[in-house]
């Protein structure tokens, strides 16, 4: 065992993790500000955005270039799962109040579920190949579609600023006007209260704007990190390549998802936990997957799949869609957590090859 190796790549994971922090953070608080601005569901936003597992078509990409299919969808599948049982189970575990989940949560949980399903009949009876794989992306363009359409109208059909939106701003012009004409006087004793009017003025959209592209840009390269970290380390400790993919891989290149999960539970934005969750398992199980029927040979299910990762990963969708139409609730998460837990200790152990 080379211990330097070993030693580097376990502080750059580290060094990975504060990276996606600064990410999670950027990313959830500007979502929804450009959401409020725009009067756009931050759910959408979310969907399009962190719902893009830029790190994981990587990962797909790199296995199929290097000849190992099998990993790749080791790692589409045990992304799916951690996901929803791993994510989405910390997002409720944190989530403090009881409030539904917003129309546009329940469309693509429901979208989500429909895609998992068509991937686990085509994969249990051996039909990814090109053309369904042809399909899959098809419907990945038309779920990027759906989502462009949606935001758009709801840019087009935004309405003029109500009397409440339309007090702020005049409180931003009118604070802006108070600090330039106080910036001429000599300091008194209000001054330190003058200074503070300026730190509220309202930023403009496109510095949000920004920020969410920076943030998301920050949980891109985080998850490579720790992916390529994770990776060489497990390559280090002998593990399994299937069980590596589905467990390892998939547990690191899910990390961001986790933390954006639990920033917006504590922060009561359902929609987000939601968002993440289900554009992640479309954008996985509809492109990624569609992407490795294309580019590689006709699948054998006996060689690249087990009953159980299949019938896990079509429970965990039900379980999904079944909390955001039910209602969130910790207990759920509890439950679905403890339910991660037992799925990776089965593939470490019963189901290891």
């Amino acid at each position: 065992m080379d211990w330097d190796i070993l030693f580097f790549n376990t502080a750059a994971l580290i060094a990975g993790v504060f990276v996606l922090d600064y990410g999670a953070d950027k990313f959830i608080d500007h979502t929804v500000i450009v959401g409020q601005r725009l009067g756009i569901s931050p759910t959408l936003i979310a969907l399009l955005t962190a719902g893009a597992e830029y790190e994981e078509l990587a990962v797909v990409i790199a296995a199929i270039l290097q000849g190992r299919t099998p990993l790749a969808l080791g790692n589409v599948m045990g992304s799916a799962i951690s996901n929803i049982l791993g994510a989405f189970s910390l997002g409720l575990v944190c989530y403090p109040g009881g409030d539904p989940f917003d129309s546009s949560a329940k469309i693509y949980s429901a979208l989500q579920f429909f895609v998992t399903t068509l991937f686990v009949i085509l994969a249990y009876f051996e039909q990814l190949n090109r053309v369904t794989g042809g399909l899959l992306i098809a419907l990945f363009a038309l779920y990027i579609i759906s989502i462009g359409y949606a935001i758009y109208r709801g840019i087009s059909e935004l309405p003029q600023l109500s009397d409440s939106e339309s007090d702020d701003e005049s409180t931003d012009v009118c604070a802006e006007q108070t600090l330039g004409q106080s910036a001429g006087p000599p300091a008194l004793e209000t001054s330190p209260l003058l200074g503070d009017t300026g730190k509220k003025l309202r930023r403009p959209l496109y510095h949000h704007v920004l920020q969410l592209i920076f943030g998301l840009l920050a949980l891109s390269l985080s998850g490579y990190i720790l992916a390529h970290s994770a990776g060489t380390i497990a390559d280090s400790l002998h593990l399994s390549g299937t069980v590596f993919g589905l467990t390892v891989i998939a547990f690191a290149t899910t990390l961001p998802e986790k933390l954006i999960a639990m920033l917006s539970g504590f922060r009561g934005q359902g929609g987000i936990i939601v968002a993440t969750t289900a554009g992640s398992n479309i954008f996985l199980l509809t492109l990624c997957v569609g992407i490795v029927a294309v580019a590689g040979k006709h699948l054998d299910g006996s060689d690249t799949f087990v009953l159980f990762d299949l019938v896990t990963v079509w429970v965990s969708s039900v379980s999904l869609l079944a909390v955001v139409f039910l209602g969130p609730h910790r207990i759920a998460g509890l439950v679905l957590l403890a339910a991660y837990v037992v799925f990776l200790v089965m593939e470490f152990t019963v189901y290891r090859r």
